[in-house]
């Protein structure tokens, strides 16, 4: 066993008297000082976006990609067994021309999204890309004229941390 010195307590590399070593500095730390320097309460406190762990396959078994799936592609797998489509890739609704009046409704979950029209019908002109963002209430195609609005249905306070 290699061992070192961390101030009146010597530290060894089993994990039973690190264990124990660790508690008593911590008790001796805590009685000579009036305030904790790093605190995990906070995180642990912290809401933060959910978990999207599979359970994994059982032992001598070969996952399959539900099990084995976590993060966004979890995410998408389990929106696709309730039939919902959770990046929205479906293509706009060329079918007609957005007017100030009944405009064509583009739904984000961000504040801003970036658009690309091909003018009514479809493939009118050269594809033009608009930045949506919620900052203006209607935005229009240069080239065609069709008006967009940007649908935010996301959380408002996602970007802050």
């Amino acid at each position: 066993m290699i061992a070192r010195q961390l101030g009146s307590f010597a530290v060894r590399t089993s994990a039973a008297s690190a264990a124990a070593s660790v508690a008593r500095s911590s008790a001796a730390t805590a009685s000579r000082t009036a305030t904790r320097a790093l605190s995990i309460s906070a995180i642990a406190r912290a809401a933060g976006p959910p978990v999207l762990l599979g359970d994994g396959a059982k032992d001598g078994e070969v996952p399959t990609d539900e099990a084995q799936a976590t993060g966004l592609e979890r995410y998408e797998l389990l929106g696709r067994l309730e039939g919902v489509d959770v990046f929205d890739l479906k293509p706009l609704d060329a079918s007609r021309t957005g007017t100030l009046k009944d405009p064509i409704v583009i739904q984000s979950l961000w504040h801003e999204r970036v658009i690309g029209c091909t003018g009514s019908p479809a493939g009118s002109h050269d594809t033009v890309y608009l930045h949506l963002n919620t900052e203006l209430k209607h935005h229009r195609c240069p080239e065609c004229g069709s008006v967009y609005k940007l649908d935010f249905i996301g959380d408002a306070d996602a970007g802050h941390h």
